[in-house]
């Protein structure tokens, strides 16, 4: 789950620190307006909906030379005093070029967070308001529970709620990339062993 440090306000230099000295990728660590928000690893749905989600959206982005799609946790830093480890980011081109692999990420088309138990709150609102203030184009929430994608813009007050079928076209894209939700988190179901609906169904007087 998301934690909040208990520390009040926390510096850039400090969350680096804490990032140099943990033994792996996890726990994952951001700044969002001095707070430091703290994620364990994800689980397994969670991994697999951002996974699908990167291999349908990669050939797009490919395709029209848009940029390169990324995975957290990767270091976004949109501010002097930010840091974010989205789940999944768009990196635009620089005159059609992908972007270079070692320099800093400063700015993203297109930020993705799926919702965890814990971490509804800074999704939907901490790290969601500070990411418009950034003037990202594109954030979107993936609800897995109500198997949803929340849509947010910069000057949004509330979410855009697709559930049927999702479209986006960044800047500079010849085309449209459409995403059908439902068939999306069909991909990402667990799959029915045999027998396993017929025995429940058995089980109902």
């Amino acid at each position: 789950m998301y934690m909040p440090a208990t520390q009040q306000q926390w510096t850039l230099d400090e969350v680096e620190r804490l990032i140099d000295e943990r033994p792996g990728l996890t726990p994952r660590y951001e700044l969002v307006d001095g707070a430091l928000l703290v994620t364990p690893a994800p689980t397994g749905r969670h991994q697999r909906i951002i996974l699908e989600l990167a291999f349908r959206l990669g050939p797009y982005i490919t395709r029209y030379r848009l940029g390169e799609v990324r995975l957290g946790p990767a270091a976004v830093r949109l501010g002097a005093d930010a840091r974010f480890e989205p789940d999944l980011f768009v990196i635009p081109a620089i005159d059609g070029r992908m972007p270079r692999a070692n320099d800093p990420v400063t700015r993203v088309s297109l930020v993705v967070e799926v919702l965890s138990p814990g971490s509804v709150r800074h999704d939907r609102f901490t790290k969601r308001r500070a990411i418009q203030r950034y003037n990202v184009r594109d954030y979107w929430v993936v609800d897995g529970d109500a198997e949803a994608f929340e849509i947010w813009h910069p000057d949004d007050d509330r979410a855009v709620l697709i559930d049927d079928r999702l479209t986006w076209q960044p800047e500079g894209a010849p085309a449209t990339f459409e995403l059908d939700v439902r068939d999306f988190f069909a991909a990402v179901a667990d799959e029915v062993e045999e027998g396993e609906g017929s025995a429940a169904s058995s089980a109902i007087p």
